[in-house]
């Protein structure tokens, strides 16, 4: 607009200026090719304007759990208006982990879902799909109650440890007690829900429990020095990295690849601002908000994994870094048995999507 008033104010002052004819001419021809080049650049941003702008609104049901690993991406985008300019509207919601996630997803209510760890093993035997890689962690941890006795792995013989089936927890649970020597057979095993969890612990109802952030946190705060970390996820960093995920449903991704296309371009520029250690205490504020949490609780769990940028990402996926983890992801449950046998990681993690939206 500025450069319209500016190519007709131009104009004006070339007519006021026609005492001489030669002149008049020169100065009209001028004003008719700047006026010729601003319909054009406006005629150009129009269409750049309405082709932003064009795409069909589209309204996705998000699922996540309320910690700052799953939230920190999303909530941006969401916040930043990342989303908007796709022509996003997303509707979150919270779920205790990834296998009730997927459950969601299968019927039917829920879109896309962000999982940690322990539900991958689901993707792999072909429930559900990967559609872009979200950090490595190390969140998840097997804590103990030193004045029960326990200051090693090994004294989780005959012990009351909970856990939460099917999850992170039991996954970083089962990996310690094999470093070991013992297994599942060897404990006092309790499934519970993460809150129950901590209950327990704080109780000193459990022996140990495995957990992932904030609820390691909240242990590791409520019994400050009578808890004993026997495990984290970098533990285990040789064996099976420790990824979380954005999935979708397997007819959703055929189905609607283009709206995890642009669900990703948004995601992608959440990505970066959220690298940014000087963004971690508005997003944590954000997180806050948006679970009912205490900042101080989010703001914690920022060092919960490695947070990389799109490009960075990117060029991992090209070097076939971000491949080799999701390998050593599997090569994990096969050696717990929650997966029988080797599948292509391509099989269930779409490379060729998160590479499409880069470009």
């Amino acid at each position: 607009m500025k450069k319209l008033l500016a190519t007709l104010t131009a104009a004006a002052m070339a007519l006021s200026l026609a005492a001489c004819s030669s002149t008049s001419s020169t100065a009209t021809s001028s004003s008719s090719a700047a006026a010729d080049s601003s319909s054009s650049t406006a005629t150009t941003e129009a269409a750049e304007e309405a082709t932003s702008t064009s795409q069909e609104p589209i309204t996705l049901n998000i699922a996540y759990m309320p910690n700052y690993a799953s939230l920190v991406e999303v909530v941006t985008a969401d916040q930043m208006g990342y989303f908007a300019e796709e022509g996003i509207t997303v509707n979150l919601n919270s779920f205790a982990d990834g296998p009730t996630i997927i459950a969601a997803m299968e019927n039917g209510s829920i879109d896309i879902g962000y999982i940690g760890s322990g539900a991958h093993k689901l993707c792999i035997n072909g429930q559900a799909k990967i559609f872009c890689f979200a950090h490595v962690g190390n969140g998840d941890a097997v804590m103990a109650l030193s004045d029960h006795g326990i200051t090693t792995a090994a004294d989780l013989k005959g012990k009351k440890v909970g856990y939460a089936s099917g999850t992170s927890s039991e996954a970083i649970l089962q990996q310690t007690l094999a470093q070991a020597g013992l297994t599942m057979d060897d404990i006092d095993a309790y499934e519970m829900d993460a809150s129950g969890i901590v209950s327990a612990m704080t109780s000193g109802s459990l022996d140990a429990c495995a957990l992932w952030s904030p609820s390691t946190l909240a242990v590791q705060e409520e019994l400050g020095d009578n808890v004993v970390v026997l495990a984290d996820n970098l533990s285990f960093a040789d064996q099976s990295a420790s990824i979380s995920s954005w999935i979708c449903m397997s007819d959703y991704a055929t189905e609607h690849r283009d709206n995890l296309l642009r669900f990703l371009r948004a995601l992608y520029k959440a990505k970066d601002y959220r690298a940014d250690p000087a963004n971690a205490e508005q997003i944590s504020q954000w997180i806050a908000d948006e679970c009912g949490l205490d900042y101080d609780t989010v703001y914690a769990q920022r060092g919960d994994a490695e947070w990389l940028t799109s490009q960075e990402m990117i060029d991992e996926i090209n070097d076939g870094t971000i491949e080799k983890l999701y390998q050593s992801q599997q090569n994990g449950f096969i050696a717990s048995g929650d997966v029988a046998a080797e599948v292509p990681v391509d099989d269930y993690v779409m490379f060729d999507l998160m590479l499409e939206a880069a470009e």
